[in-house]
Parts: structure tokens; C-alpha cells; sequence
């Protein structure tokens, strides 16, 4: 059974950065993509950014790219979001999450194909 444990979050000026890292347990070579998802009070979860394990292939979100980076560490299975100069509007509870099915890149951001998930981590972003 996979285990998802977010931390990281807090409070940050605009601007300013923080990193998220995700303790996953229960990882095996059968779990592919893993994914940072972000959903703010009364708007649609949004994917952030993913990375295929296999390959360390990413793909992000044109509202995060340039300044978010999904990196992973396997033989401490850590994930994590750098996430640099912060916007208010990157406010939101980040999540994440592991799928196991292999799909394309670009379905990555999709969070219907995942299957586990984290309680999250909060981000404030004041301006």
C-alpha cells in the first residue's frame, strides 16, 4: 500500500520560495508518475507538475514552468517541489500523488489518473 506524506508548506511573501517534499511509502518499479497537484479554495484541483521515475522525465504546468522544479530522490522515495518566486496566486493546498498506470506525458497533470494521494501541505503566498 502506497503512503503519501506531504510537508513544507507555510507562509511566504511574494516572491520568495519553498520547497515540498512528499515521504513515499510503499513505492515499487510498478509505480510510474508521481505528481504535485494544488487546489485553492473554491477553484478546480490543478496539476502543478509530474515526473515519470523510470526516466526522470518531467512535465509542469504553464502557470508554475520556469519557476517550479519536480526533482526526486528514489533511495529515500522523496519527491519534492521547488517552488521560487512566488506568486499569491500559488496559494493553495499542494497534494501528492502517485499513479501506477503508465499514460504520456502530458496526462500527467490529469489528477483523475493517479491513485494515491497525500492529506497536503498548505502554501500562503502574501503580497
Amino acid at each position: 500500500q502506497v503512503q503519501l506524506v506531504e510537508s513544507g508548506g507555510g507562509s511566504v511573501q511574494a516572491g520568495g520560495s519553498l520547497r515540498l517534499s512528499c515521504a513515499a511509502s510503499g513505492l515499487t518499479y510498478s509505480t510510474k508518475f508521481m505528481g504535485w497537484f494544488r487546489q485553492a479554495p473554491g477553484k478546480e484541483r490543478e496539476g502543478v507538475a509530474a515526473i515519470y521515475r523510470p526516466t526522470d522525465s518531467t512535465y509542469y504546468a504553464d502557470s508554475v514552468k520556469g519557476r517550479f522544479t519536480i526533482s526526486q530522490d528514489n533511495a529515500k522515495k522523496m519527491v519534492y517541489l521547488q517552488m521560487n518566486s512566488l506568486k499569491p496566486e500559488d496559494t493553495a493546498m499542494y497534494y501528492c500523488a502517485a499513479a501506477y498506470r503508465p499514460f504520456g506525458l502530458p496526462d500527467s497533470l490529469i489528477g483523475n489518473n493517479y491513485n494515491y494521494w497525500g492529506q497536503g501541505t498548505q502554501v500562503t503566498v502574501s503580497s
